[in-house]
């Protein structure tokens, strides 16, 4: 009966599609639709993109991918639903029921920890994948069809130990005990790579690995349980492909064994399952550095296509293990990666283009990015190996080819910090992400940010993208002090257009060691930074943030909105780098706050000679600046202002509110997961979300135990 509601399900979002997208193209005003749409999230989401539109025959093609129609939903229809009346759709304040532990101990408000097991965690290249039936609605468990969220474990399986787990129950304004389990399993094996969904949530594909070392695509129908858990699963048994196509009793598992041309078995350690909704195919790549596809995967009897050329071997010369593999469904290609820093244009016939070497350092340690609209792939490279950083020093690098390219092209590069000399490893380059300016922008107009630095402190960057091409990367911030080396995560972007203070743009990522905040204490960490672009004719409310690039000194500013009203049609001539100065935009008045950074700022300190211009954090968590200078009063701080823009005397001091810090960090033991983001209109407290796992062992506060950590934080805090 499930089934059969998500099937009816669908049928009304093809409807919705159809609707919105004619009239959203036509500019016609688009009525706020009754937003009955389910949407999948996992890794392959994050390597397909969809920059918009800007002729009928890219609309055309585009339009024909799922895909493009989610990313749509996810954009657009938070702005065209009634904002909730809950409030700030970042807020993480409690709900209608007392969050409690199954520990018995209170847990703090808007996140949760669940233990993996000892060791377990989804690993640096993974993420999480997260399924929203309805994006209107958070549902929590007492909900026909739940929200989840599924973590694989990264650990083996046993009577004892899940391979994965989902949870459901997720959003701390659901009652009862926030998260459940929603199910565990024992698959067999040991999952290292992320998992993707079905179109409508009720299967899933991932691969994993036997203790024979050896690599198999495994697909997963699953079933709601009330008495599964990470440490008490159930052992599910792999049945045939056919009996696996009509079973109607969840769950079941089938299994297919990766093998080459000849039969011989290979492993997958990297290489996530990458679908196709429209054609029912996915791909996946193996160590041994051959290509499989399947279909039917999920509408049918499940199959390897073993004829045509496939499995292909994409460099018999030097096989090398590969990375995740990207569809292209508008030219039909699959783009993939190996650890030999070569990226590879595979034909749906099965022919193979071979670029220049990208990547001289630790090789593709992630599929590209595709965009899909443009015809324009992205790969990330962790050396460039042509010595032009510091030093004499190789760098690393984002570089775009064309979609097709030509064998042996390298395209063109961008350079993102420093990597290592030839003959030493780097960190890896993860992915990256672009902004809403990008992503909205008819002509790939707008900003990719990556974290950099492969061979030297980490660093976030900010890469400009005008016309598709990449500009010149400036250093947002700086992640750990000099000399400290650790690597980054992928860097995740969200817009949430419903926040109570106005739309809010955050990016996401980790840092493995050494972080700068002081909340992580110099180890493991989850960060976020404000990222919002400025916009054009845009209406803004006091105390919105923007980042914005004064370019008469290539600097990176916070600035922060003192006085409401609606920005000018074109962008300020400059902008101030005064800290404490203000800019005008329309009838807006912008205050800046800085430049960029996320190491902490101190705290305000009595009797002590404040210089102009100088920054605190003060007692309410807001920046302030000093706008007249002298000596703070004695004892205890001043009663501050709490209005961006307002003024407070303190002693012969006078300061003024910049605004709330940019950035939020959370200690994450080893760094970070890749992170998946959920809901951007709430309709109860705490259903703004990500999710990500730790690295290493912690202590997880909701679940209690000592593991790696399934995480879900709030967007706006990271608590």
């Amino acid at each position: 009966m499930r089934k059969n509601q998500w099937r009816s399900l669908w049928l009304g979002v093809s409807i919705l599609t159809v609707l919105i997208g004619s009239q959203i193209l036509s500019g016609q005003n688009v009525p706020a639709p009754e937003a009955t749409i389910p949407l999948p999230n996992d890794w392959s989401h994050r390597h397909v993109i969809f920059s918009k539109p800007a002729t009928k025959e890219q609309a055309e093609r585009v339009e024909k991918d799922p895909r493009y129609w989610q990313q749509r939903y996810r954009r657009e229809l938070p702005i065209l639903l009634p904002t909730a009346a809950t409030g700030d759709s970042f807020s993480s304040g409690p709900g209608n029921g007392v969050k409690v532990s199954r520990s018995g101990v209170d847990a703090s408000p808007g996140d949760w920890q669940e233990n993996l097991g000892s060791g377990g965690g989804l690993g640096a290249t993974n993420y999480p994948a997260k399924f929203t039936f309805l994006l209107s609605t958070a549902n929590c468990a007492s909900a026909p069809q739940p929200d989840f969220v599924i973590y694989s474990t990264g650990l083996e399986g046993s009577n004892t130990q899940a391979s994965i787990v989902a949870y459901d129950n997720i959003y701390s304004g659901c009652s009862g005990t926030v998260p459940m389990t929603y199910w565990a399993y024992n698959t067999g094996g040991q999952i290292l790579t992320s998992p993707v969904y079905s179109e409508d949530g009720t299967q899933l594909a991932f691969v994993q690995t036997n203790t024979g070392l050896e690599g198999s695509l495994v697909l997963l129908k699953w079933a709601a349980s009330t008495t599964e858990s990470v440490g008490s699963p159930m052992t599910l048994t792999a049945e045939s492909s056919g009996s696996y196509e009509t079973c109607l009793s969840p769950p079941c598992m089938t299994t297919k064994l990766l093998t080459n041309a000849s039969g011989t078995p290979a492993n997958d350690t990297i290489s996530s399952f990458f679908y196709d909704y429209a054609s029912d195919t996915g791909w996946v790549g193996d160590n041994h550095g051959w290509l499989h596809k399947f279909t039917p995967v999920f509408k049918g009897t499940p199959a390897e296509i073993r004829t045509g050329g496939w499995p292909v071997e994409v460099n018999p010369t030097t096989p090398n293990p590969l990375g995740e593999p990207v569809n292209d469904s508008g030219s039909g290609n699959v783009f993939v990666g190996d650890v030999g820093g070569y990226l590879y244009m595979v034909t749906p016939t099965a022919g193979v283009t071979k670029s220049g070497q990208l990547d001289f350092g630790v090789g593709f340690a992630q599929g590209p990015f595709v965009d899909s609209t443009a015809g324009v792939v992205y790969a990330f490279a962790s050396s460039d190996n042509k010595g032009n950083c510091a030093g004499g020093a190789n760098c690393a690098a984002v570089y775009t080819l064309s979609d097709p390219f030509l064998a042996g092209s390298t395209g063109s590069e961008v350079q993102v910090g420093t990597s290592t000399v030839t003959g030493t490893n780097p960190n890896p380059l993860y992915l990256g992400a672009f902004d809403s300016a990008f992503e909205n922008s008819a002509s790939s107009t707008g900003n990719l940010y990556v974290c950099g630095n492969t061979g030297a402190n980490p660093t976030l960057y900010r890469v400009p993208v005008q016309a598709g091409v990449l500009g010149t990367g400036v250093s947002v911030a700086a992640l750990t002090a000099a000399g400290k080396t650790p690597a980054c995560s992928p860097v995740t972007d969200i817009l949430n257009p419903n926040a109570s203070g106005g739309a809010a743009e955050r990016l996401f990522f980790g840092v493995q060691n050494n972080a700068h905040p002081t909340l992580c204490a110099a180890k493991g960490c989850a960060l976020s930074f404000v990222d919002m672009p400025w916009q054009a004719s845009n209406a803004y409310k006091v105390g919105q943030e923007i980042l914005v690039l004064r370019t008469a000194n290539n600097t990176l500013y916070i600035n922060v909105v003192t006085v409401a009203g609606t920005s000018a049609a074109t962008p300020p001539a400059t902008w101030s780098n005064v800290v404490g100065a203000t800019t005008v935009s329309g009838t807006v008045t912008f205050l800046n706050q800085g430049a960029t950074t996320v190491t902490a700022l101190a705290n305000w300190a009595a009797t002590h000679a404040y210089a102009l211009h100088a920054r605190i954090l003060d007692s309410n968590g807001n920046v302030e600046v000093v706008t007249v200078a002298g000596t703070s009063g004695s004892p205890t701080h001043p009663t501050w202002s709490t209005t961006a823009g307002g003024p407070t005397t303190d002693g012969t001091v006078t300061w003024v509110n910049a605004g709330v810090l940019p950035s939020a960090a959370l200690e994450s033991a080893g760094g970070t997961s890749g992170f998946i983001l959920d809901n951007t209109v709430e309709t109860l407290p705490g259903a703004s979300q990500v999710y990500f796992s730790t690295l290493s062992n912690q202590t997880c506060t909701t679940s209690g135990g000592t593991g790696g950590c399934a995480v879900q934080a709030s967007q706006s805090a990271l608590k």
